[in-house]
């Protein structure tokens, strides 16, 4: 069952990948730990900061606009060694910032730096699987929710032995780095290959806008669990305390599971196919989830959603890097920036609805977007894209 993903790990130039990859959700996890501590320190009201966390948005936003003028010029290898020694950074100075001013500088920065790092290292797993004729995309995102779950862990460990927020960032940061310059060095500077080609930025076809729909529909879900699953089971089903993280729990065991193991479903089933089948599970996860009259089904749901959305992204990415008449930059910011509206969008959207009618209705109206979003995959003629090379490679 993870044959491929023990395989993974003994190819270097994968593992450096997919080690980028969990940098993200291990600088992530022990921020959001941290936040409490930030709101104090900067005297923000919830609102407050609830806003200002949005100024990482407009830096991705900016990623988007920026993308592909900045790939044509600077080497992807350089990038990805430079950009995710500077992301622990940003991190830190988040987490330091003595000034609101700082703090929200920072955020942007994030947004930004976040944004191309997730360009490049997607485009560069793209480009090792053309080389390879091997899948490795879905246990590169894996290796993602890999990094959240230890960064979770790692969090509750500093906490209970009392270590400051500003020091657990610290600790996680010089790690990544240290672990980036000594071990993973030379294989990401090698990719000496540029992943745009310069050529002036058009509107991507309207089957890019597909994609980027079951994106943005994708990450909704993920976002709306992520914000929403405890309070659903503990509000609107009365569980007790010890239940309540358990919705989100069952359905990030399962995105991790699934990734591990999903380029080789990816390859036996098919893209369209896996994604139309993994939207219909996790729509009906969903209805699970909203028609449950007790936790312990509302929990089942969320893990069904799980099994549902593990495998979706990823084969999105990899559609998008193989559009033909546009570069893999183009495609995977498109579809990525719907992954980020539907992120930013979807929670709001949710507590809205729960405010002026109910959390099910909101949780059910998730469901039927992504039911909505197999209709989309069907007829989505770039699912299963043949994976051609369109990069530009230094000799």
């Amino acid at each position: 069952m993870f044959h491929s993903t023990i395989q993974f790990f003994k190819n270097r130039p994968a593992l450096s990948i997919g080690f980028l990859f969990s940098t993200g959700s291990l600088l992530l996890g022990i921020f959001v730990a941290a936040i409490p501590t930030i709101r104090d320190r900067l005297s923000f009201t919830t609102e407050e900061l609830g806003f200002s966390l949005m100024i990482g948005a407009l830096g991705a936003l900016t990623g988007v606009a920026l993308s592909s003028s900045f790939f044509s010029r600077v080497l992807a290898g350089r990038w990805l060694f430079i950009g995710h020694m500077l992301l622990p950074l940003i991190y830190i100075i988040q987490i330091y910032s003595p000034t609101r001013l700082i703090f929200w500088l920072a955020l942007f920065a994030n947004g930004l730096v976040g944004f191309f790092n997730g360009v490049s290292t997607n485009s560069i797993v793209d480009l090792l699987e053309k080389k390879s004729n091997q899948r490795i995309m879905s246990t590169c995102h894996g290796m993602y929710s890999l990094g959240g779950g230890v960064s979770a862990g790692l969090a509750a460990l500093f906490f209970l032995w009392q270590i400051p927020v500003h020091y657990q960032i610290s600790i996680v940061a010089a790690a990544i780095i240290l672990t980036i310059i000594f071990i993973f060095r030379k294989d990401l500077l090698a990719h000496k290959v540029f992943i745009h080609s310069g050529a002036g930025v058009a509107m991507p076809p309207r089957s890019i806008l597909g994609l980027s729909f079951i994106c943005f529909v994708s990450f909704m879900g993920e976002g709306c669990i992520a914000d929403w699953s405890a309070i659903y089971l503990g509000e609107s089903l009365g569980s007790n305390k010890s239940m309540l993280s358990l919705g989100y729990a069952g359905f990030s065991a399962m995105m991790a599971i699934g990734r591990f193991n999903g380029d080789n479903l990816i390859a036996k089933t098919g893209a369209r196919k896996l994604v139309v089948s993994s939207c219909l599970i996790a729509g009906a996860g969903f209805g699970l989830v909203v028609l449950a009259g007790i936790p312990v089904i509302a929990i089942a749901g969320f893990t069904m959603v799980g099994v549902g959305l593990a495998c979706v992204v990823p084969v999105l990415f990899s559609a998008a890097a193989n559009v033909k008449g546009i570069s893999p930059v183009v495609g995977i910011a498109s579809v990525a920036s719907g992954g980020l509206l539907g992120f930013l969008a979807g929670p709001p959207a949710i507590g809205i609805v729960a405010h002026e009618i109910n959390m099910a209705t909101g949780l059910g109206f998730v469901g039927l977007l992504i039911i909505i979003a197999a209709i989309v995959a069907s007829k989505n003629k770039f699912l299963g894209a043949n994976m051609s090379s369109p990069f530009i490679e230094l000799t």
